[in-house]
């Protein structure tokens, strides 16, 4: 059997997300791949311009400032 699962080190210990489905005691190799660190702010470089194709994007994105900007704020009661 051959599977790839995720987990986490914990110590001398990785302990996976989900049940591997082996009996305790089981022998098994493993293959360990560490996953590199990403830094702050790449995951949102790289979906930019991901919507830059679909049709009435800055539209709706000049919409929504407008609507923004509008806005009125009402102090709460304690």
């Amino acid at each position: 059997m051959m599977k790839a699962i995720r987990g986490k080190v914990q110590g001398r210990c990785i302990t996976f997300d989900e049940d591997l489905g082996i009996p305790d005691g089981e022998e098994v190799d493993v293959t360990v791949t560490v996953k590199p660190k990403r830094q702050w702010g790449v995951g949102i470089q790289r979906s930019a311009g991901a919507a830059a194709d679909v049709p009435g994007i800055d539209e709706a994105f000049e919409q929504i400032e407008r609507e923004r900007q509008a806005a009125r704020f009402r102090e709460l009661g304690t």
